[in-house]
């Protein structure tokens, strides 16, 4: 008889709950999500650390017909998933203009904590102090590079 040891019995279950799925993404599509997975991209987390800089996302969208702008709209989301206790709150959240974390780092604790107090109500909102910790995050997990501005070209007559 095999014994398993506790990598082969756990580490998958405990995987499944750390790694978020690419179908979390919002607006993502089974198309998109065969793409990822052919060039071996199956969680979120594998995408955030694979598209993060401009430069990335242009050899990924090279290798998965996937263009940069939605690679950049998805890897906002996926640190938008990191943020620690938010993820209940993230369509929310989006809703009301949060679409990135430097959206986020923006925002005003009390301003962003009242417009969810009056979407949501008061039962089962966020706590004011929940808010704050959400946004204190922000700044530090934003790893993701804004895309550079298309430069105009010259017109030649």
């Amino acid at each position: 008889m095999i014994e398993a040891g506790f990598a082969e019995l756990y580490l998958p279950t405990i995987l499944s709950t750390v790694y978020r799925t690419l179908e979390y993404l919002n607006g993502i599509s089974d198309d998109d999500v065969r793409r990822l997975h052919a060039v071996g991209i199956r969680h979120t987390n594998q995408l955030l650390h694979r598209a993060s800089l401009g430069i990335d996302r242009m050899r990924l969208e090279k290798k998965t017909g996937i263009t940069r702008e939605r690679l950049f709209e998805f890897v906002n989301q996926c640190t938008l998933l990191e943020v620690s206790g938010m993820e209940r709150w993230i369509s929310l959240v989006r809703r009301l203009g949060v679409n990135s974390l430097k959206d986020l780092h923006a925002k005003d604790p009390k301003n962003l904590h009242a417009e969810l107090l009056e979407a949501i109500g008061l039962a089962g909102a966020p706590t004011l102090g929940e808010v704050e910790y959400w946004i204190g995050q922000a700044g530090p997990l934003d790893i993701v590079e804004e895309p550079e501005p298309e430069k105009a070209r010259p017109v030649i007559k």
